[in-house]
């Protein structure tokens, strides 16, 4: 009677293990981006992106529409919360900062396309500015002055 018991117990403990072992499989197929494209037969030349849209604010995890024939998908998207939102979609090449404009206390960069995602229109060239650093920056080797 107890090898029956035994034998049953671990007949039930495999198959739970099998299960587990299913789900798991399951849930994880697809890769990374297995969420962000949309699940139709439509491919991405012939898929339509909407903009990222923020859930909250204006960076971070968000969703973005797949318009393919006449079937409309939310997709999850994310903008980074150090980007610019209006070019989130296209990826630059940048160049060096530009020295410190005393008139407007900016610094500026400009920026060449390199690639467009989810098919957007991107412009060739942007130019992005940001305030200059009241720090001045020490070389190396260098020490602090008391």
């Amino acid at each position: 009677m107890r090898s029956l018991f035994s034998v049953t117990l671990l007949l039930l403990l495999a198959l739970t293990l099998a299960v587990d072992a299913n789900k798991r499989a399951k849930h994880h197929k697809g890769g990374k981006h297995a969420k962000s494209q949309p699940s139709s037969e439509c491919s991405s030349a012939e898929t339509q992106y909407g903009k990222c849209v923020p859930e909250q604010g204006d960076c971070g995890d968000g969703l973005r529409e797949a318009m393919c024939n006449d079937r409309t998908e939310k997709i999850k998207c994310r903008i980074p919360c150090n980007w610019k939102r209006d070019i989130s979609d296209c990826k630059y090449k940048f160049g060096a900062w530009s020295s410190c404009d005393a008139a407007t206390n900016t610094k500026s960069r400009s920026g060449t396309l390199k690639r467009a995602l989810f098919n957007a229109e991107c412009q060739t060239t942007v130019k992005v500015s940001k305030p200059c650093s009241h720090k001045v920056k020490k070389t190396r080797g260098e020490k602090k002055s008391n």
